[in-house]
């Protein structure tokens, strides 16, 4: 059943976007913390390499005032890759875009925030997460559990799986209380203890956490994913890399094409059985 859903949704991506593919553009600063300019920098370098062998173009910019309704309307995916839109307007303009259909994937520290009330759509409604409650020290390797294994952009990955290092972040919002959000991963009880401190509240050893969710309401992912281990003590050595791993990139870009392949066809046909699919 897993294998005939993604070629379905492999095959109509391709009737869908032919040779010209897909458009996805990635805002960033690149400029905090070492840890996520390592991230953006992985993410300048995979993506270009992978955008001909899987039809997609990728863009990326520093200039968050293209977040306006002129230039966004051009793209099928938009990635936030270490940071999120402050001024008002490209929040609203934003907020159209994904309202329209535009498809979406944030990155670890794009949910971030203590302070969610200050743009509450973005942080209560749209990720449903709400503030930054703590995280793992220092980035370690998590075993993730496939919450939703025929989801499309979960079908070919295991039941369970190992990650690339990161810091696992947790939220004040209980996503399992929220109908609008499905998990799609979660760290998995062979995880614990994870994190090495050497504070002990960095350290988790029991709980439940989701890493990758969608919002149903919207064509949309968040991927807690991003924040490379850095040897901050020993001249800043890159100790791990966000792509290298092959059955977590499998997640992205079948990721990416869900995203594209749902935004050619959001808001007009819902009653159409592909729709119906594409949505699950």
């Amino acid at each position: 059943m897993k294998t005939v859903l993604v070629t379905l949704i492999l095959g109509i991506f391709a009737q869908q976007y032919g040779a010209e593919g897909f458009r996805v553009l990635a805002f960033y600063h690149g400029t905090w913390d070492l840890a996520h300019i390592s991230f953006v920098g992985d993410c300048q370098r995979y993506f270009p390499s992978i955008q001909n062998e899987h039809g997609f173009t990728y863009e990326s910019t520093t200039d968050w005032s293209r977040i306006n309704d002129n230039n966004l309307r051009n793209y099928d995916v938009i990635m936030f890759l270490d940071d999120l839109p402050s001024d008002s307007n490209q929040k609203a303009a934003f907020q159209r875009y994904i309202e329209g259909g535009g498809g979406f994937i944030g990155y670890h520290v794009s949910a971030f925030t203590q302070s969610a009330n200050d743009w509450s759509w973005y942080h209560n409604t749209f990720l449903g997460s709400g503030d930054y409650l703590g995280n793992t020290w220092r980035p370690t390797s998590a075993v993730l559990q496939n919450e939703a294994p025929s989801h499309p952009a979960l079908a070919r990955l295991p039941d369970k799986f190992t990650t690339q290092p990161n810091e696992w972040y947790k939220w004040t919002r209980d996503l399992t209380q929220n109908s609008n959000i499905q998990i799609l991963l979660s760290i998995h009880p062979d995880s614990f203890p994870l994190g090495t401190g050497p504070n002990p509240w960095e350290i988790w050893y029991d709980g439940y956490y989701p890493v990758v969710w969608t919002n149903k309401n919207y064509n949309m992912l968040y991927v807690n994913m991003g924040h490379n281990d850095i040897a901050y003590e020993d001249q800043n050595q890159e100790l791990s890399h966000t792509f290298d791993n092959a059955v977590q990139n499998r997640m992205i870009i079948d990721g990416l094409k869900w995203l594209a392949s749902r935004r050619s066809s959001w808001n007009k046909t819902p009653e159409n059985p592909l729709f119906k699919v594409l949505s699950k």
